[in-house]
C-alpha cells in the first residue's frame, strides 16, 4: 500500500504525531509532578530534623548552619567547634546576664583612659527580668546591673563573670587523672612533629616508630578515660614517647609547620577551655538566678493549703495604723527569706509586742505568704501581708507599680589604678531601692518612720535603737560604701549635678523618716530624675529608674555607724567570724544566697539558724538550704 492508499482509506501519520506528543508531554508532566511531590516533604522533614538537631544541643532554637560550614566544622575534632556553641553559649549568657544598655555607646579611647583612672564605665546591664538570683521564676526577684571600670581588652575572670569566679576558685578540685592528662599532652606534640619527620627519607625508620608510638597512644587513649584505666606498662609507653619527642625535636625539620602544627593546637584547646569557662559560668548563673525546685514546691503547697482552709485573719487594724510602733517594711516573694528576716529580728528584739512587720509581695506569691505567717508566729509582733497589685497607690501610675520590683543590686567591677593583677581587682555588690519603694508614704500615711529590710539579711541585735536616731532633718540613714562613689560612676550616670565624691548607700538596713519624705516631696524628686532620663532616651527602661534612685538621696541621708551592717556574704569569702559577730545585721548582698545551694557555707548557718524547721512543707518539699 503506497502513500496515496493511506490517504484514502487508512490514518496518516502525519494526523498520529500531534497526538502523541501531547501524550509525552502529559506522561513528563505528570512523573515530574509526582517526583516533586516525593521531594518537598523530604526536604521539609530533613530541614525540621536539623532543626531538632540544634535545639537538642543548646535547649534553645538557633540559626541553622549552611551546609558547607556543618562540613567545616564536622572535620574539627573538638566539640567547641560542632554546632557554633561557643556562639550558643555567649548568646545565653547575655540572656541570662547582663547586656548592653542601648543609650551606652563604646569609646574605646575613653576606656583606655579610664583603665588608669579607675573611672567607671557602664558596660552591662541587665533586662528586667527578676533579681541577683533569677532569671524567670524568682524566689526573690531582682534585676542585677554590670558597671566595670576597664576596657574590652583585660579578660580578668572575675570582671567578666562576677562571682562565679570566687565561687569557682572556692570549689576548685584537685586535679585528676594526672597520667592520661600527660599522655594526651605529649600525643599532641608527637602529633605536631610527625608530619615534618614523614618527609624525610633519611629519618624513614624514626618516622615508622614515632607513628607506631602516636597510634599506640591513640589506643589506649580511647579504651581509658581515667589513670585507673590505664593498662600497667603505661609507664614505660610514656618514657618511650617521651625520648621520641626528645628525638624529633632534635631533628631538622621545617620549623615553620611545626610551629603552625602547634599554634592551631594551642589555639583549639583555648578556645575549648575558653568555651568550657563560659558554659559554666552560665550553669552559675541559671543556677542562682532561678528558683530552687524545693522552694518552689513549698510555695505550691502553701497556695494550695490556703485555698483549702481559708483562713480568716484576726483584726489588727489598731496595732497596723498605730504610729507609736515599731514598723518594718520587707518587699519579697520569697516566703523562707522573709521568715527568716522576721523571726530574726524579733528574737533579737528587747520587746516583740510593738514591732510591725508588713510583708509586701505580689499576687502569685500573696497566698503562700498569707499561709506561712498564719500557721506561724513569731512571739507577739505582728506581721501583715499586702498584695501590691491590690494597693490603692492615689496619684501613680498603676501599670508601673503592677509588678513587684525588690531591691535591686549592682554589680561594680573596677581595679585599683592600672594594676591587672587579681589582688588589686575587687567586685562588689550594692543594693538600692526598685521603684516600689518610693511609694511608701502612699502605702503607709499614717506612719511616721518606717524600717525597710532587704529580704537577704539576718538581723543579730536589737533594732529599737534606730527610732532614737537623730537625723537632723535628713530622710532616710543606710550604711554608706565608700568604696564606690558616685563620681567614679559619672560615664554611667550621664550629666545630671551630683557631688562627685559622695558615697554609694546600701538599702539592706534603712531607717526612713516617713514626714521628712513627704515635706520634701522626694517622691517627686525621684520621678523628675526618671523623666529626665526618659526625655533623653526616648523610653521608659529600668537603667533611667536605677540611675535617678542613685541620686535621689543626695543630702538627704543619715550615714549609720559601721557597726550597724556587714555586708558582702553572698559574694566575699573573706569576712572573719569577729566581724560577722559583732555586726548588728548580716547582709548576704551578691548572688550566693544563703538559701540556695551555692551560698557560702561557712555563712550559711547564721542563716540557717533562724529557720523554723519544724514546719511540715519544709520536710515534704525537702527544703535543706
Amino acid at each position: 500500500m503506497g502513500w496515496q492508499g493511506m490517504k484514502g482509506g487508512g490514518i496518516s501519520p502525519y494526523n498520529t504525531m500531534p497526538g502523541k506528543r501531547r501524550w509525552s508531554w502529559l506522561v513528563i508532566a505528570v512523573l515530574g509532578l509526582v517526583l516533586l511531590s516525593m521531594l518537598v516533604p523530604l526536604a521539609f522533614l530533613l530541614g525540621l530534623n536539623n532543626g531538632f538537631h540544634s535545639v537538642a544541643h543548646t535547649g534553645y532554637a538557633t540559626e541553622q548552619r549552611s551546609s558547607a560550614s556543618s562540613r567545616k566544622d564536622a572535620a574539627l575534632d573538638s566539640p567547641l567547634s560542632k554546632g557554633g556553641l561557643s556562639t550558643r553559649v555567649d548568646g545565653l549568657l547575655r540572656n541570662l546576664g547582663p547586656t548592653l544598655p542601648k543609650d551606652f555607646k563604646r569609646n574605646p579611647v575613653k576606656e583606655a583612659e579610664n583603665k588608669i583612672t579607675g573611672f567607671a564605665v557602664p558596660t552591662q546591664e541587665l533586662k528586667p527580668p527578676p533579681r541577683r538570683h533569677d532569671v524567670g521564676v524568682s524566689s526573690s526577684a531582682e534585676v542585677t546591673k554590670t558597671i566595670q571600670s576597664i576596657g574590652e581588652s583585660q579578660k580578668m575572670c572575675e570582671l567578666k563573670f562576677g562571682s562565679y569566679c570566687l565561687w569557682r576558685q572556692e570549689h576548685r578540685e584537685k586535679m585528676k587523672d594526672f597520667i592520661v592528662k600527660k599522655m594526651k599532652d605529649q600525643l599532641y606534640v608527637a602529633r605536631a612533629y610527625y608530619p615534618s619527620i614523614a618527609k624525610l627519607p633519611a629519618l624513614d625508620q624514626f618516622s615508622h616508630e614515632m607513628k607506631q608510638n602516636i597510634q599506640e597512644f591513640e589506643r589506649i587513649l580511647s579504651e581509658s578515660s581515667s589513670d585507673t584505666d590505664l593498662p600497667p606498662e603505661v609507664e614505660k609507653k610514656l618514657q618511650k614517647m617521651e625520648t621520641t619527642i626528645t628525638k624529633a625535636k632534635s631533628a631538622t625539620v621545617d620549623c615553620n609547620n611545626v610551629d603552625k602544627k602547634l599554634r592551631q593546637l594551642v589555639d583549639l584547646t583555648e578556645d575549648e577551655a575558653n568555651f568550657h569557662m563560659k558554659q559554666s559560668a552560665f550553669l552559675y548563673q541559671l543556677a542562682v538566678q532561678t528558683t530552687p525546685k524545693s522552694l518552689h514546691c513549698l510555695s505550691m503547697r502553701l497556695t494550695v493549703e490556703y485555698f483549702k482552709t481559708s483562713p480568716v485573719d484576726a483584726d489588727q487594724s489598731e496595732s497596723l495604723l498605730n504610729p507609736e510602733l515599731l514598723h518594718y517594711a520587707i518587699f519579697s516573694k520569697n516566703v523562707l527569706a522573709s521568715s527568716v528576716v522576721i523571726n530574726s529580728t524579733v528574737m533579737n528584739a528587747r520587746a516583740s509586742r510593738n514591732q510591725v512587720f508588713h510583708v509586701l509581695t505580689d499576687k502569685q506569691s500573696f497566698f503562700s505568704m498569707k499561709m506561712w505567717f498564719f500557721t506561724n508566729t513569731y512571739k507577739d509582733a505582728t506581721v501583715q501581708v499586702l498584695n501590691i497589685e491590690d494597693l490603692d497607690l492615689e496619684g501613680h501610675d498603676r501599670t508601673t507599680f503592677s509588678r513587684l520590683s525588690v531591691p535591686q543590686e549592682l554589680r561594680v567591677s573596677f581595679l585599683n589604678g592600672d594594676k591587672l593583677s587579681s589582688t588589686e581587682s575587687r567586685t562588689e555588690y550594692i543594693s538600692v531601692f526598685s521603684h516600689l519603694h518610693y511609694a511608701l508614704p502612699k502605702i503607709f500615711p499614717t506612719l511616721k518612720k518606717i524600717v525597710v529590710l532587704d529580704d537577704d539579711i539576718v538581723v543579730q541585735r536589737d533594732l529599737s535603737d534606730l527610732w532614737s536616731l537623730d537625723m537632723d532633718g535628713k530622710v532616710i540613714g543606710a550604711l554608706q560604701f565608700c568604696t564606690v562613689k558616685l563620681g567614679a560612676l559619672g560615664s554611667y550616670l550621664g550629666k545630671e549635678n551630683y557631688d562627685a565624691n559622695s558615697c554609694i548607700w546600701m538599702s539592706g538596713l534603712t531607717i526612713i523618716d516617713l514626714v521628712q519624705w513627704k515635706e520634701q516631696d522626694v517622691t517627686r524628686t525621684y520621678d523628675s530624675l526618671v523623666q529626665q532620663r526618659l526625655s533623653k532616651e526616648g523610653r521608659e527602661t529600668e537603667a533611667a529608674r536605677l540611675r535617678a534612685t542613685l541620686l535621689t538621696f543626695q543630702g538627704l541621708l543619715v550615714a549609720l555607724d559601721d557597726g550597724w551592717v556587714v555586708s558582702g556574704l553572698g559574694h566575699n569569702y573573706g569576712i572573719s567570724n569577729e566581724t560577722i559577730k559583732k555586726a548588728a545585721v548580716l547582709h548576704f548582698n551578691g548572688n550566693m544566697k544563703p538559701w540556695l545551694e551555692l551560698g557560702i557555707p561557712s555563712y550559711k548557718a547564721h542563716w540557717r539558724k533562724f529557720l523554723n524547721r519544724e514546719h511540715q512543707f519544709l520536710s515534704d518539699c525537702n527544703v535543706n538550704p
